[in-house]
């Protein structure tokens, strides 16, 4: 894959700069005023342009709510947020968002389903050249005339990536991307993302359940949870992960982290 990346980063002077972004005393609550659940409560945390930021918790803790405020698909009831000093009142189009599902138009081919992420301004010939770049870029510029069942659930998580690629975003909101592939291509989807972020950078999100995932991807990983302080979760820790990457996934430190967050999350490191 390295090879296909290292043939398709060519400067793109409509590509958007990786963006800030700034969660302030940010609250979600759902339910009607005799029964209110609040998700969130009081969330504060910035996120540098460029950097690669994690978010773990437990199930139902608001990891996906946190990430839905950020994308503009959900109203926050306190606090705001904030893209690069700017805040979110509804879909920012300096935004992409990739989901567990790739959420692929069955009918469309994989490149008609890239296309999709296009900005509406694009013209037809430079729309058909940032097609051809995002394909090449997640090395499925030979299956572009495939349509999703005729490809495997790996290549239509590529599809998905390149479609919110298209936008040319300053800020990628991933929720679980690789939670529903088998172990191997979850890896390689890891290792692609990685590749992906060097060649395009720009500023991460990513909502995961998995600690180890976390740790090879993230520059800062942001757990939330409970503090005990009232309903709801909030910033538990956040904490720097070491090393430059790719990581040496079998390598003592990440393991003594690995173990901290384990605990930090309720689970007993065996």
């Amino acid at each position: 894959m390295t090879a296909v990346l290292a043939s398709s980063t060519t400067a793109d002077p409509r590509r958007r700069p990786p963006l800030e972004v700034s969660f302030s005393r940010l609250g979600r609550s759902f339910g009607t005023s005799s029964d209110r659940r609040v998700v969130l409560r009081d969330v504060t945390v910035d996120i540098r342009p460029g950097e690669v930021l994690a978010i773990l918790g437990t199930s139902g803790c608001g990891k996906s709510t946190l990430l839905r405020a950020a994308a503009g698909l959900d109203t926050p009831d306190a606090g705001s947020v904030l893209i690069d000093g700017t805040e979110v009142r509804g879909i920012d189009e300096r935004c992409a968002v990739a989901f567990q599902e790739p959420r692929l138009l069955p009918w469309h081919t994989l490149q008609a389903n890239v296309a999709i992420g296009l900005p509406k301004s694009s013209s037809a010939s430079a729309g058909k050249a940032k097609v051809a770049e995002l394909l090449k870029l997640v090395g499925l510029d030979r299956f572009a005339k495939h349509r999703p069942r005729e490809v495997s659930g790996g290549m239509a998580q590529r599809a998905s990536l390149a479609r919110a690629l298209a936008r040319t975003p300053g800020v990628l909101l991933l929720d679980e991307p690789f939670g529903a592939l088998d172990a191997l291509t979850r890896l390689k989807m890891q290792d692609l993302l990685l590749e992906i972020h060097a060649a395009q950078p720009t500023t991460v999100l990513l909502v995961t359940h998995d600690v180890d995932e976390a740790l090879q991807l993230a520059d800062r990983i942001l757990v939330l949870g409970s503090s005990g302080d009232g309903p709801g979760s909030t910033v538990k820790d956040l904490i720097p992960v070491p090393g430059a990457r790719p990581r040496d996934r079998s390598s003592r430190e990440l393991a003594e982290l690995r173990r901290n967050l384990l605990a930090l999350l309720g689970v007993a490191a065996h």
